[in-house]
């Protein structure tokens, strides 16, 4: 299924790894990509759950657009166990601009295929995606 606005497609196992991380927790995060043709998203990695942001942070490239998901597990001030699932919408300034017009033209319905996303982030570099954000974001 194409997007209208880019007419980007959304490979089926991108919906089934992020079902996996949401529901079994089988991953951390998943970084997606558009394809080598630029006609549809597909998953790059997928990082265990032993694997921190400092590790999602090293799989986006210095240069390139990407889309990632995040599972990201705190603890509440009243001493709660929480989760929350993080969309990251990574563009860094020196990836090329025709990319940047791709990923963010298709950023929202790609968006809309995985269910269960309770935070968005722009980053466009690693500062932006430090673990005091995702802190910050997560309350």
């Amino acid at each position: 299924m194409a997007n209208s606005a880019s007419g980007i497609a959304v490979h089926d196992a991108c919906k089934q790894k992020f079902l996996e991380l949401k529901s079994k927790r089988n991953f951390r995060y998943i970084v997606f990509k558009l394809d080598d043709g630029l006609q549809q998203v597909v998953v790059e990695k997928a990082g265990g759950q032993d694997e921190t942001h400092v590790d999602l942070n090293n799989s986006l490239p210095a240069d390139d657009c990407r889309y990632a998901v995040y599972d990201y597990d705190f603890t509440t001030d009243e001493n709660c166990r929480k989760s929350k699932i993080f969309f990251i919408a990574w563009s860094p300034e020196t990836s090329k601009v025709r990319t940047k017009m791709l990923y963010a033209s298709s950023k929202d319905r790609f968006k809309r295929e995985l269910e269960g996303i309770q935070v968005e982030l722009q980053a466009t570099d690693a500062s932006e995606m430090s673990m005091d954000i995702f802190k910050e974001r997560a309350y």
